[in-house]
């Protein structure tokens, strides 16, 4: 049998990552067999295991690959001009733009997270990378003027997480939950948190120049 190239072996795992969101989001966790994410996948139990011994592994898998495409948007986020703009498109993303299975299967993960250790590590990982990050963002724009909350950033990092939490958990459960009203009312209750500070019309315009002559 023909070895695999690396980019076929990439594809392939990218296939297993993709099926496996599915049927985890359509049966849930424990319904879900790997005979299923086979079938879903177009492959043989044999070329599955080569790549994930389990469905923790799945699930860790899963996790991390979202959890690299979350770290993008967030280094795009840090040096966002307009940092509330871009939050609202960040949650955009999260909650109109992705399908129904992804919000689905984050419950899915969340709930299985508070019965098996190993899931809840996982689950606990991410969490506190989001934290971590959140919190970093924000202190970085009280630091450079953007900002002037009245809380410390981690309490800020908590709390949009708690309203993220929310938004998720209903637009999963709930199939006739209007996400386009409500994230605008998300977004300036946040406002109202982070309490932007309007840059003078002068000082907008001395750092544009600077940034031209760069």
């Amino acid at each position: 049998m023909p070895k695999l190239t690396p980019e076929t072996q990439r594809a392939r795992r990218e296939r297993i990552l993709d099926a496996a969101e599915r049927c985890f989001a359509n049966a849930g966790f424990h319904r879900c067999t790997m005979q299923d994410i086979c079938k879903e996948a177009g492959i043989s139990p044999g070329a599955l295991y080569v790549y994930f011994a389990s469905k923790e592994e799945l699930i860790a898998g899963i996790v991390e690959r979202d959890r690299n495409k979350l770290a993008s948007k967030l280094a795009e986020l840090t040096d966002a001009p307009d940092l509330l703009s871009a939050l609202a498109k960040l949650g955009e993303h999260y909650t109109v733009e992705e399908p129904h299975y992804k919000r689905v299967l984050c419950i899915e993960i969340g709930c299985e997270a508070t019965r098996n250790p190993a899931v809840g590590e996982i689950f606990r990982s991410v969490d506190d990378f989001c934290l971590q990050n959140f919190e970093q963002i924000f202190e970085k724009a009280r630091q450079d003027g953007k900002i002037a909350p009245e809380h410390d950033s981690r309490t800020l990092s908590e709390v949009l997480s708690l309203l993220g939490d929310g938004l998720f958990w209903r637009h999963a459960v709930d199939r006739n939950f209007d996400v386009e009203k409500i994230l605008p009312v998300i977004v300036k209750l946040v406002s109202t948190l982070l309490n932007p500070v309007e840059v003078p019309p002068q000082v907008a315009t001395k750092a544009a120049k600077s940034e031209a002559t760069v």
